[in-house]
């Protein structure tokens, strides 16, 4: 499926790895020009880089000059066409929710929340002189689902998507489309790595990690967690022409994991 992205420029951030890595990915190959923000360059955005199809920009998002210097660069190549703020971090808070410093939270706000505040305020402009674009935030499932475990990365989340639709509204008549991905567990190093969430929560609990991995897939009916294939095919999609009515949604990909309506 032709997804009317070629040439189109995009703006991803947090893109060295994880899910960012795989909605660059996913985007050269629907024919679009990445602009790749990150702290670290990886392997495979240099690949990327080489094949002349993405740019990285090393950038500290969670600062106002990261989020500048980024869209500066989108400049350079006659502006945004779509933004995906993925940037983000979770840190579990197993001493509970009281012993979070105001430094902790004042972290989780600055890359979770304000990176992409800060990133989508310096695009819009840009979208607009194009006649329009997409935005597509990287959500959680922990934004409707808060556990106290993860308290500021569930708070900074709900925020995102709060932010989100009010985007939405303003700049829907104006030919910007705002949505939201809020994936459940994802099957990358911010989960499974040897000091990623599941580590920990084996840690805390004197589970190993497998067992954490495998009672988590559990809590899904399709028993397994989400690939970043997957969050990056259903971000792509979103961002194109194909999804042209779809603004303001906020579209889980869990396996089922949410299990309200």
């Amino acid at each position: 499926m032709d997804m009317n992205l070629t040439d189109k420029v995009v703006v991803v951030t947090g893109a060295s790895k994880g899910i960012g890595l795989a909605v660059s990915q996913a985007f050269v190959t629907a024919g679009a020009f990445v602009i790749a923000g990150a702290r670290h360059n990886s392997p495979e955005l240099q690949a990327l880089e080489a094949a002349g199809s993405a740019t990285f920009i090393a950038a500290d998002l969670s600062t106002p000059e990261g989020p500048r210097a980024l869209i500066a660069a989108a400049a350079e190549r006659g502006g945004v066409d779509v933004l995906v703020n993925n940037a983000g971090a979770v840190a579990t808070r197993f001493d509970g929710i009281l012993s979070v410093t105001d430094d902790e939270w004042d972290a989780a706000l600055s890359l979770n929340f304000l990176a992409a505040v800060r990133t989508t305020r310096e695009a819009v402009p840009q979208m607009l002189a194009r006649g329009g674009g997409a935005v597509v935030m990287i959500g959680s499932v922990n934004a409707t689902q808060p556990e106290w475990n993860i308290v500021d990365y569930s708070a900074t989340k709900a925020a995102l998507a709060n932010y989100a639709k009010s985007l939405s509204k303003e700049f829907g008549p104006r030919g910007i489309r705002v949505n939201t991905v809020s994936p459940g567990p994802v099957s990358t190093d911010l989960w499974l790595a040897d000091d990623g969430v599941a580590a920990k929560f084996a840690s805390a609990t004197g589970a190993t990690a497998e067992d954490v991995v495998a009672s988590v897939s559990a809590g899904a009916p399709t028993g397994r967690f989400t690939t970043p294939q997957e969050v990056a095919d259903l971000t792509v999609f979103l961002a194109s022409s194909r999804s042209g009515n779809t603004n303001g949604a906020d579209v889980r990909i869990d396996g089922g994991y949410v299990a309200t309506v």
